[in-house]
């Protein structure tokens, strides 16, 4: 019986380096801006109502204008969270 050729093995050649890809930033420069925004509209839509006595800012909401100033607040939270 012939005997069988023996490959010859290929001297082993690490895989390509991976080339270091450029992070891309997204501009967020409005994220600071409206998230403030959000907190100080709340704030002073809560302090309006308070100081009117509930005739402003929207006298036919009530004491609906607290759940909207916390609205405005927990938006304002809410664009916190794209800040990088």
């Amino acid at each position: 019986m012939p005997k069988s050729r023996i490959r010859k093995k290929a001297d082993y050649t690490p895989p390509p380096s991976k080339q270091a890809t450029a992070i891309k930033l997204n501009s967020r420069a409005w994220v600071a801006p409206v998230m403030l925004a959000m907190f100080l509209i709340g704030l002073a839509w809560i302090v309006v109502f308070y100081v009117t006595d509930g005739s402003l800012p929207i006298d036919s909401l009530g004491n609906w204008n607290i759940v909207v100033g916390f609205g405005f607040i927990a938006a304002g939270f809410g664009v916190s969270t794209q800040w990088k």
